[in-house]
């Protein structure tokens, strides 16, 4: 039952959640309970990064800053994403109030371009420290990553505030069904009808394109300097040192920005997908970088390897003496 809030404009009371539209009830609990094993294990993962990074003086260097930034923008992009879902699998709960389902639209699409200017600013990290490695210590300190870390959250606020007043305008008269395990812009605005829908869905992509290609046109730029530094290094072993400390970055650049562009390349040069793969295809690249990024920063970054080794290794010795002494 819509309510109307003002002339010509109508609002459901609430939204129902799709999830993916051809799966068989006997599968809806091991679904649910992958969900819930996600969520688990991208909390736990992300949670031990920001702990060990804090409680670790050695460790709060830029990079590590930055991956703390980054553990706190998954684990919030998880809880506001997995916890309705896995409701409607489990419980069989579907349906989100139209203020809940707008809310969550802006923290997917808000995190979504904070991730991105994040992976900015650790190209910028990376690409000072390869190509200008005498001026790191100057134009790379604990504050001025912290304060980009900032701008990094501050930036996309008015641009998500703006795409969200916008979608406000537009009255939703059709299924109020989302076709998606999570309230995105396409899904909600293909449910608005008016006048000025097509001019809500391009404003929300010339934004999006904005949050997205401009922090990658930079990343590609400071990625292919770095690489061209390594390739005229003399030294093997310089070489590699090198890229090992860029490694963690680019893995985790690829999880971000790979899956979205084969996406949208396959839409544009016109590979259509079932409604089903599409959504599956949208969790991959949503879900689960935040549940594979804490394995990055523990088994490809050296420092956190080698303390994560160390802290092992004094339990491992403290159990073997608490043992003998009994």
């Amino acid at each position: 039952m819509a309510l109307l809030i003002a002339p010509n404009i109508s609002r459901p009371e609430s939204f129902h959640i799709l999830g993916f539209p051809g799966l068989p009830l006997q599968y809806y609990a091991p679904v649910s309970a992958l969900f819930f094993f996600i969520y688990l294990t991208t909390a736990a993962g992300n949670v031990f990064i920001l702990a060990f990074v804090i409680c670790q003086k050695s460790l709060q260097k830029p990079s590590y800053i930055v991956f703390c930034h980054l553990a706190l923008n998954d684990l919030t992009f998880s809880t506001f994403t997995l916890p309705k879902i896995i409701a409607k699998y489990w419980f069989g709960d579907g349906d989100i109030s139209f203020n809940a389902c707008f809310t969550q639209m802006f923290m997917v699409h808000y995190l979504g371009s904070v991730m991105s200017f994040l992976l900015l600013v650790m190209a910028l990290d990376r690409f000072i420290a390869v190509c200008v490695p005498l001026r790191y210590p100057v134009l790379i300190t604990n504050n001025i990553i912290s304060v980009l870390c900032g701008f990094a959250w501050f930036i996309p606020v008015p641009l998500m505030v703006t795409i969200v007043l916008h979608a406000l305008t537009l009255s939703y008269c059709k299924y109020n069904t989302i076709a998606q395990c999570y309230c995105d812009h396409i899904s909600l605005t293909n449910q608005g009808c008016g006048v000025n829908l097509r001019e809500v869905q391009v404003t929300a992509l010339c934004i999006a394109m904005l949050c997205l290609l401009l922090p990658l046109a930079f990343i590609l730029f400071s990625y292919a300097s770095i690489i061209v530094v390594i390739l005229r290094m003399s030294s093997s072993s310089g070489r590699k040192k090198t890229l090992s400390t860029c490694t963690p970055q680019i893995f985790i650049t690829c999880l971000f920005y790979l899956p979205r562009c084969f996406v949208y390349v396959a839409s544009t040069v016109g590979f259509s997908f079932s409604l089903d793969i599409r959504i599956l295809l949208i969790l991959l690249y949503s879900l689960l970088p935040p549940a594979l990024n804490p394995l990055i920063y523990c088994f490809k970054t050296r420092d956190i390897k080698l303390n994560l080794m160390r802290k092992l290794k004094m339990s491992r010795v403290a159990i073997e003496i608490s043992i003998f002494a009994k």
